[in-house]
């Protein structure tokens, strides 16, 4: 899973990326601008944002991407434990806080209720879609019982689309997401992998749930 850490003191923000990265695929931004720019990309899977950041606070980062639908969980990371302003970033759209200093296990306890809460992980932390479980250790699947050796990139393809099961994805943000930014690849490799994964699908008869959204991009959903 891939967060996004946005934290303009840096020796903290690399705290906070070592801590998290045992666990996730960590992202980090260390200015309002940078943060905004890459939280419109929704593909993260929760934000850990500060609320005292040059620029660009975390209050008005919450502000844009909620008026851009995008859903992705926020927790706020903030020195200040005054209730107006707890209660200022969870009506502006965060989901929840986290006051400074804390200790690193509250910190992973949170972003794992908030990813349980989105139903992206559920309680065993495994992601499931229909007959179709995702390995993690291993990095394979399992499908109607049956294990099945996939590329890490395919695996991370299909966690990504478990993941946002019945949502729209266009291909920047699959390519964004999957390959990254500064990928020297280019964005046709998304329908590569998108045919591969197919492939594997297809003797389970899974492979009609990978629909392409005709000049978007893709969506899992059952036919």
């Amino acid at each position: 899973m891939k967060v996004l850490v946005i934290e303009d003191n840096v020796s903290l923000l690399e705290s906070i990326r070592q801590i998290l990265t045992d666990e996730y695929e960590v992202d980090t931004a260390d200015n309002g601008e940078d943060g905004l720019f890459m939280a419109q990309q929704s593909i993260y899977d929760i934000i850990i944002l500060d609320v005292m950041l040059p620029g660009i606070d975390g209050f008005e980062i919450v502000r844009k991407i909620r008026e851009a639908k995008i859903d992705t969980s926020v927790l706020f990371l903030t020195a200040k434990d005054a209730l107006e302003d707890r209660v200022r970033g969870l009506e502006m759209g965060g989901d929840d806080y986290l006051v400074k200093p804390f200790q690193a296990p509250e910190l992973k306890a949170r972003i794992r209720a908030l990813l349980r809460r989105s139903g992206i992980i559920s309680l065993e932390q495994h992601v499931k879609y229909r007959n179709i479980e995702l390995l993690e250790k291993e990095k394979d699947i399992l499908v109607d019982g049956k294990v099945i050796k996939m590329t890490l990139k395919q695996f991370e393809l299909l966690e990504y689309l478990i993941q946002n099961n019945g949502k729209i994805l266009t291909r920047e943000q699959i390519f964004d997401r999957i390959w990254g930014f500064d990928s020297d690849t280019t964005i046709a490799i998304v329908e590569v992998f998108i045919h591969h994964l197919r492939k594997k699908l297809e003797p389970f008869n899974y492979h009609k749930d990978i629909q392409t959204v005709r000049g978007i991009g893709y969506m899992l959903k059952q036919p």
